[in-house]
């Protein structure tokens, strides 16, 4: 019976990594590899799905700090203006947002967990704001420390490292500055909370076959698990989630 029940537990993947280390590429060809050996996935957008007061924070980042919207793609760069801002004010907004984030997660995940879908997977999970701090700092390490302990934790959350100036080239949005101090912050985040599966920069190609060695072998997905119910928790399917 007990090992039924964990048959039945939905399985929780996080990918985190900087803007333009390839996050959405992995999701979709990790979610296809799941699929075809005839497991249901659910993809979980952070900033759609879990994020509170996303238009006053949209708000703030295009009208008070005059940052661009969209996406940036090396063809037309954009300037985005929001997590990257840093003052005291902003220091402690945002330490309230991911409060209120945390526990839109928790809700979250607790609903989730009777939907009947094998696999969950989350584009971004509230370690990616986390890694947004100043994590040198011993009273922000706490603040992080605490955060973490609120939430579950996922069963995987992948870490795709990445150079910055590579990513930043993929995806032009973020001073080069900025993309620095956030990788050093998720590998920060990795050595004092350890939470991570960092996958090394590499080829896309080799970095799909790592996730998903990764995957089938630390949840055991390569059995067959029961039959998902209908969707019950209120989170519309998603194919992908906005860059």
């Amino acid at each position: 019976m007990d090992a039924q029940r964990d048959n039945r537990r939905i399985r929780v993947i996080s990918f985190s990594g900087i803007d333009g280390a390839g996050k959405s590429t992995q999701i979709e060809r990790l979610r296809a590899s799941l699929e075809q050996i005839g497991l249901s996935v659910r993809l979980v957008c952070f900033w759609d799905d879990v994020a509170t007061l996303t238009r006053f924070r949209e708000g703030m980042a295009h009208l008070v700090f005059r940052g661009d919207a969209g996406v940036g793609t090396p063809e037309a760069p954009i300037r985005k203006r929001d997590k990257n801002v840093r003052s005291w004010i902003m220091t402690g907004i945002r330490l309230f947002l991911y409060v209120a984030d945390t526990i839109s997660l928790r809700l979250l995940i607790k609903r989730v967990q009777r939907s009947g879908v094998d696999v969950l997977i989350f584009d971004r999970f509230i370690y990616d704001e986390l890694a947004n701090l100043e994590l040198g700092q011993s009273a922000m390490r706490a603040y992080a420390r605490a955060i973490t302990n609120m939430v579950p934790k996922p069963d995987i959350s992948y870490l795709l490292d990445s150079d910055p100036n590579e990513a930043r080239a993929r995806k032009p949005e973020y001073p080069l500055e900025f993309l620095d101090f956030n990788r050093r912050s998720y590998l920060t985040l990795n050595n004092f909370l350890g939470i991570f599966q960092v996958v090394a920069p590499m080829a896309v190609d080799d970095v799909e076959r790592e996730t998903l060695k990764i995957a089938l072998k630390d949840l055991s997905l390569a059995k067959p698990l029961p039959a998902p119910v209908p969707n019950t928790e209120g989170l519309s399917p998603q194919t992908s989630c906005v860059p």
